[in-house]
């Protein structure tokens, strides 16, 4: 972190908020006649949302991460969603924030890479800022990355030391200025 930058200002997040989002992304798929065949948790911040949105809706889980960084492995699990697609079964995919959209974007463009049908799959958050370069389809809050500047620390991230949760607010410095 450089000098003359303040420290972002880390925003713990509550189990029973938690419990409430899920809750609240629940109700809007419950509401509607589209129901996806598999929910995918994107890793890692969609795992754990994924897990619960899982049992609450009884639809089987399967998880990705398309940011670890390790693209032999994702590809190849990239490859069996976009085959699952082309079958013409739906997903669900998850993750805790859409915050920037890179994570989402990646995942959408990885998926149309092997040949996936787009049409066949939805996106789900926790959080989802106005400002995304990315859309999604499901969520239970909204900020306004041009004026809420606050890193929400998700319950399994707060077994982080708190250096590390700053280290990975300020690495992506424009979610934040």
């Amino acid at each position: 972190m450089r000098d003359d930058q303040a420290e972002p200002v880390l925003d713990y997040i509550a189990y029973e908020t938690f419990l409430d989002d899920v809750d609240a992304v629940a109700r809007k798929l419950d509401a509607e006649s589209w129901r996806p065949d598999f929910l995918v948790g994107v890793g890692r911040g969609g795992l754990v949302p994924a897990a619960f949105l899982s049992h609450r809706l009884d639809i089987s889980m399967l998880s990705v991460d398309v940011s670890s960084g390790d693209a032999g492995f994702s590809d190849e699990l990239m490859v069996k969603l976009a085959g699952k697609t082309t079958d013409g079964r739906r997903i669900l995919v998850i993750d805790d924030i859409n915050d920037s959209g890179m994570t989402i974007a990646t995942f959408r463009d990885a998926l149309a890479g092997h040949g996936g049908r787009g049409d066949c799959v939805r996106v789900a958050v926790l959080i989802n800022n106005l400002r995304s370069r990315a859309t999604v389809d499901y969520w239970s809050r909204t900020i306004d990355r041009a004026r809420d500047k606050r890193w929400f620390v998700f319950p399994w991230e707060a077994q982080a030391e708190r250096h590390m949760l700053v280290q990975e607010a300020v690495s992506v410095p424009e979610r934040l200025a």
